[in-house]
């Protein structure tokens, strides 16, 4: 009788076709799966961007005795940043539409963000205008002295 030894060239071409096809399937459905994560994270909801900001900023002016440093609206630009004297920062920089608060990116996609400080009945009151796609933002903020 003939010892079997080792594997046969038949058995390494079918695992190499074995293999083969298995890639392709996972190029296919890995594709596929990060298409639909881009698409997905590309849709922009307004309302949602303009509620994380909303979030963050409205917790800021909460804070007690917190006072605005400086507020500044650059015209040529159209950046605009506001700073509060506990050393948080919020910008908005229109070249990459988004909104940052220090240099973390909290929301992107934005049009417009500009700040104004106003004084209303002896109350720092900080005015924002937000603009995501179509839709239009305007709230007033009263800060806590």
């Amino acid at each position: 009788m003939k010892s079997e030894r080792g594997i046969t060239l038949i058995s390494v071409t079918v695992y190499i076709i074995a293999i083969t096809i298995l890639i392709g399937v996972i190029t296919v459905i890995s594709r596929y799966f990060y298409t639909n994560t881009k698409s997905v994270s590309q849709s922009i909801d307004p309302v949602t961007q303009f509620t994380k900001f909303n979030t963050f900023f409205s917790d800021e002016v909460n804070h007690e005795n917190i006072k605005v440093l400086e507020c500044n609206t650059d015209e040529g630009s159209g950046n605009s940043y506001i700073v509060f004297d506990n050393g948080v920062q919020y910008t908005f920089i229109k070249n990459n539409m988004s909104v940052y608060r220090n240099k973390v990116k909290i929301c992107y996609v934005v049009e417009n963000c500009t700040f104004s400080q106003t004084i209303k009945n002896g109350k720092s009151v900080v005015n924002v205008l937000f603009a995501v796609k179509d839709k239009s933002y305007t709230q007033q903020y009263t800060l806590k002295m």
